[in-house]
């Protein structure tokens, strides 16, 4: 089972966007910057978040990125949802053509723990994830390095192109 890094990215980017989102839109240039994922990247992961109205654009000067309802509205399994993405534990995407195009012995079972992920993912939203103090302190540290003009690669994420 993985979670690709379209979603991971998807995730971060809205959860930064919670963070930041009582100051208004927020630039997909400083999420970019906050959290090193490239800016071409997140364009493309935003039209996707847009169209599955988890955000909305500000056009014009001070422009960017709002989450388009309260951030207990939005859960985590909205947000790799609407950039396409599934969290799914079998090898066949569950189609159930695992076995020389039958279905494999342990199938049911993968089916089960993606149900289960899925079902855990609904149960958080991006408010549950704002709320945690680790969460807090890393988006506080990633603001003192920006702010202060310096970048650690520990914070750093890169991505050439959504999958």
């Amino acid at each position: 089972m993985r979670l690709t890094t379209k979603g991971r990215y998807a995730v971060t980017a809205m959860l930064d966007l919670a963070l930041h989102a009582q100051h208004g839109p927020v630039s997909l240039a400083d999420i970019s910057e906050r959290q090193g994922i490239s800016l071409s990247y997140l364009e493309q992961l935003f039209a996707k978040l847009r169209r599955g109205s988890l955000v909305t654009s500000v056009r014009g000067p001070g422009g960017g990125y709002q989450l388009s309802r309260e951030m207990a509205g939005i859960q985590v399994v909205q947000v790799i949802d609407a950039v396409n993405e599934s969290v799914d534990a079998t090898r066949c995407q569950g189609l159930g053509d695992c076995h020389s195009g039958d279905t494999c012995l342990t199938h049911h079972l993968w089916c089960d723990l993606s149900q289960q992920i899925h079902e855990f993912l609904s149960g958080i939203s991006l408010e549950d994830l704002v709320k945690r103090r680790e969460v807090q302190e890393v988006a506080l540290r990633q603001d003192m390095r920006r702010a202060n003009g310096q970048a650690s690669q520990l914070d750093k994420i890169e991505a050439s192109a959504v999958e």
